[in-house]
């Protein structure tokens, strides 16, 4: 029984936002005024599991950072939008390219860029650190901040959800 109020097995693709979701909502300054992100290894080992399972996964950012897009596709997601001005724009083309209903949609967003999307499909998710308004909305809350796993969290709810999860060799490896 997952945790999740929502029926997991439409799911079949899922968009995250990067700051306060992927990575923690503080983050370091360089010398030169760009930000260094961190980013979450278990979140990663998912990420990749799931794009292996034919998942869609996208990541629909208001970032402009190569570092992410290298991030990222190394871990075989090749929807990656960055400078993400309005996001429910590129959420909705992106739903459109895959015909995608918003009912097999998942969101994950922690401010207000993030909330016409999440409007949107549907399975809003927060992180735990998420703003109040985007966690009104939210059909799931992460119990963790974002950055620490909200990826992970969800996804091997969904991928339980579904059979896929340590089910089949692709589990064991990147």
């Amino acid at each position: 029984m997952s945790k999740i109020n929502y029926d997991l097995g439409k799911i079949r693709a899922i968009a995250f936002d990067v700051d306060g979701v992927l990575s923690p909502s503080t983050i370091p300054l360089g010398e030169n005024g760009v930000p260094s992100r961190m980013v979450n290894i278990k979140d990663g080992y998912a990420l990749q599991l799931a794009v292996k399972h034919g998942y869609l996964i996208s990541i629909i950012t208001g970032a402009d950072s190569e570092a992410i897009r290298t991030r990222f596709s190394a871990l075989g997601i090749s929807d990656i939008y960055l400078k993400a001005g309005i996001k429910i724009n590129i959420l909705n083309e992106w739903m459109k390219q895959h015909y995608l209903a918003p009912e097999e949609v998942a969101f994950v967003g922690d401010d207000i860029p993030d909330y016409e999307p999440m409007r949107h499909v549907g399975l809003p998710v927060a992180p735990a650190d998420a703003t109040s308004e985007i966690k009104d909305i939210a059909k799931y809350i992460s119990p963790v901040n974002g950055g620490y796993g909200v990826a992970r969290d969800l996804l091997e709810e969904i991928m339980k959800a579904q059979d896929n999860w340590m089910t089949s060799a692709k589990a064991f490896g990147w």
